[in-house]
């Protein structure tokens, strides 16, 4: 098996077209959208007068219709084309980002954020197969960058909601309406599609994928890994409150190490561990440390420092799984990677629609502690670890180990001779 076939090599993927470089950069402010409202977490409850439960419903509504939606988007994107696709994405995140900044209450900030992640579908499932075609520097380097944006956009999205959630809670949803309307202008002045005759994919593709054996264990690999993702993401600021970091600009600076942590690893690390070792290995080493990671927040959830560290521990980690997981769904099946793309993100952010209200609701509602919700990550975490181990055999392909039907030909020739 020759695993550096999964690397990118040399500084290709520094290397790319402008449009590549500015679906990037709406990558990254996309992205922005999910860690933005971490830091004014608290801040949103106190205004709105509202609960931790229902103030994580922020990140529900905003992962559920991603999910729901992201089983359409190949549909869709299949019949007007890519780059009307992730431009119609970015209209609708601009719109509704800036009503969710013009919201009186906490159920209309909920509500005008499911509006938002329905132009996030849009937007990410296509951004991610339109990187892979236009990219220069082959499909893992491609996913390598759609990752390392993923991770900058995690970064960037805390410290701005910390900065501008400093003036008001408000703040963070226009600026990122702003920098959705750049990337808007970006995407329709870079991007230029090949004319190709378009080939619609049916309705049902994204659902009939899931047939696939290799797609549906990395479908429910990623499903319960976004789970215990979003446990660390969207419970640890509601830990840090009663331990005194509760301002919107400390928890933004936090969470800021933490996204920075998730683009590093993601960019360089991922890419050296894949060279040297099957990617299914990677993903079975990966998340039972994951599991450690927010075992050691249960046990140390009295304790700030602990806290912070391990958050910044975590998202080393994480951005591992990030990219190592894209790259084995990509590679797994020859699936179209349109209808790959949209299944399998399609599953993976239903994980991160779950977790935050009920990692809210057994830490506020059932057993009143910070540490319990730590404890639900760790569980998932560990079968998301289990269905790895158990589906290996249906990963093959992505391993790298699934024989070429020449290199079948000449094991038959050399058995006959």
């Amino acid at each position: 098996m020759n695993n550096n076939a999964h690397a990118p090599g040399g500084s290709s993927i520094l290397k790319q077209p402008l449009a590549v470089w500015a679906i990037a950069f709406a990558c990254v402010v996309s992205f922005m959208g999910i860690g933005l409202v971490d830091p004014i977490l608290p801040a949103i409850a106190k205004e709105l007068q509202a609960t931790s439960t229902e103030t994580s419903l922020l990140f529900t509504t905003y992962l559920l219709i991603t999910g729901a939606a992201m089983f359409f988007t190949s549909w869709l994107s299949s019949r007007i084309g890519a780059k009307r696709t992730l431009l119609m994405g970015l209209a609708v995140i601009v719109v509704f980002a800036a009503l969710a900044g013009l919201s009186g209450s906490v159920g209309g900030v909920i509500g005008f954020r499911a509006g938002w992640g329905l132009g996030n579908a849009l937007f990410i499932s296509t951004a991610l197969a339109t990187i892979i075609g236009a990219s220069s520097g082959g499909a893992a380097g491609a996913i390598i960058l759609y990752e390392a944006a993923l991770g900058v956009g995690l970064a960037i999205g805390p410290l701005l909601g910390g900065l501008l959630g400093t003036v008001s809670w408000r703040a963070p949803f226009f600026g990122t309406a702003v920098l959705m309307a750049v990337g808007f202008v970006a995407i329709i002045t870079l991007l230029r599609m090949p004319k190709a005759v378009p080939q619609p994919t049916k309705l049902s593709a994204p659902f009939r994928a899931l047939g696939n054996r290799s797609l549906l264990v990395m479908a429910f690999t990623a499903l319960f890994y976004n789970m215990g993702f979003f446990v660390l993401l969207a419970w640890t600021p509601f830990a840090l409150v009663p331990l005194g970091l509760d301002d919107a600009m400390t928890l933004g600076w936090i969470f800021f190490g933490w996204g920075l942590a998730v683009a590093i690893t993601s960019v360089f690390v991922a890419p050296l561990l894949t060279a040297r070792m099957r990617r299914t290995t990677v993903l079975i080493a990966v998340l039972p440390a994951l599991a450690v990671v927010e075992l050691l927040m249960a046990l140390l959830s009295s304790s700030a420092t602990a806290l912070i560290v391990l958050v910044i521990v975590g998202g080393l980690l994480l951005g591992v799984m990030n990219t190592v997981l894209t790259e084995v769904s990509m590679d797994a099946t020859d699936l179209p990677r349109s209808v790959a793309s949209s299944t399998y993100s399609g599953v993976r952010f239903l994980g991160g629609a779950i977790a935050p209200p009920l990692a809210s609701w057994l830490g506020e509602t059932v057993f009143e502690s910070t540490a319990v919700p730590f404890v639900l990550g760790v569980v998932v975490l560990l079968i998301s670890a289990v269905i790895v181990l158990t589906g290996r055999r249906h990963l093959t392909r992505a391993d790298g180990l699934e024989e070429s039907p020449l290199q079948t030909a000449q094991a038959i020739s050399a058995g006959a001779d």
